[in-house]
């Protein structure tokens, strides 16, 4: 399993255009064959911060995604929306499978 998350900091006045190719890029990656799960969220501190967390079955799934139409249209027109350079945190463990359970929260 490739755990990647990416902190994307967003123009201000670029936020309808980050949002349109956000959604329409997550739509395209969550419809791959080796994606696990793909989404954005928004920071609750900073409305122009989006996280990006990518989950791929493996090394071969995530080198094809960056290959894919969608990932090189989405990497041509970031530049011109982000405010600073993103950060990434790449993690590739073969022992975990996918999310699991929490143990300290259930619902009631």
């Amino acid at each position: 399993m490739i755990l990647i998350n990416v902190r994307f900091p967003v123009r201000e006045d670029k936020m309808d255009e980050w949002l349109a190719l956000a959604d329409s890029y997550s739509k395209a990656v969550n419809a791959e064959e080796g994606c696990v799960s793909f989404s954005f969220s928004r920071s609750l501190d900073d409305p122009n911060l989006f996280v990006c967390i990518e989950l791929f079955r493996d090394a071969a799934a995530g080198g094809s995604h960056v290959k894919t139409e969608h990932a090189v249209n989405f990497f041509s027109a970031a530049p011109d929306l982000v405010s600073a350079q993103p950060e990434i945190l790449y993690i590739d463990s073969p022992e975990v499978k996918g999310f699991g359970p929490m143990g300290e929260i259930q619902p009631r």
